[in-house]
């Protein structure tokens, strides 16, 4: 019988020790901070194309409630909050969320910080975004997980899951490279075996009623030190769903 949590105790562990680096952008978290400005512009344009929102307002986001699973140290929270979102992060870690709410309180941000999960039903909001953000890939029970973050979404909402690839390539790259010999990331952040191909999620949303509306890879160029958005999905892709 599958588990009625999507915890799994050993990831959060292994967070919570990296928590106080979240905002180091020279750290742990060094690689995160590198992908962020394009992750987060992918979000922002296809949030204006979605709900049709004005492209030079200061504040696009100001009509949005968005809520961020896996927040971590609120990396995405605290843009999207800055550019009006009404934002609420939760991650299961409460380490994670103790340095979110710290560093949101320094830099005058309004973000909802809760130590929760999708699937305890203590949220009872929903949402015009839901991301899930380099999270599926260290949860337990992901069609739990996918079901309770999608009952979070408002009819017109979209979702957006965000991970890494199960190929060849992804091996190479995102592990033995990424950890063990450019040393981005502390050796053990990823488990291979736990990567998903971007039909596995389709599929699970696919029963959720869930269509695909968008699929995106980014690229990591070592030369040039720059992420670009590509069609080529085998490393890191984002997929954006919304309800049938």
């Amino acid at each position: 019988m599958a588990s009625m949590t999507t915890i799994n105790e050993k990831e959060i562990q292994k967070f919570s020790k990296l928590a106080d680096e979240w905002w180091d952008a020279n750290g742990k978290f060094k690689p995160l901070h590198a992908f962020n400005p394009i992750r987060i512009k992918y979000i922002i344009d296809k949030c204006k194309y979605h709900f049709g929102l004005q492209k030079k307002q200061t504040e696009p986001l100001s009509t949005l409630k968005v809520l961020d699973v896996g927040c971590g140290g609120g990396l995405v929270c605290e843009p999207l909050s800055r550019l009006g979102a009404k934002v609420t992060g939760i991650d299961a870690s409460s380490k994670n969320i103790q340095v979110a709410k710290i560093h949101a309180k320094k830099n005058n941000l309004k973000i909802n910080y809760l130590n929760t999960s999708p699937e305890k039903k203590e949220i009872n909001d929903k949402f015009d975004v839901v991301l899930n953000l380099e999270i599926v890939e260290h949860v337990d029970n992901l069609d739990l997980f996918l079901e309770s973050a999608s009952k979070l979404l408002k009819k017109n909402g979209i979702m957006f899951v965000a991970t890494i690839n199960r190929t060849f390539e992804s091996y190479i790259k995102a592990i033995i490279g990424a950890e063990y010999v450019l040393r981005w990331l502390p050796i053990g952040t990823h488990d291979w075996a736990k990567f998903l191909k971007p039909k596995e999620i389709e599929e699970k949303m696919n029963k959720l009623d869930f269509k695909k509306s968008s699929l995106e890879g980014f690229n990591f160029n070592i030369l040039s030190n720059n992420w670009s958005l590509s069609k080529d999905c085998a490393v890191n892709y984002m997929i954006v769903f919304k309800k049938n």
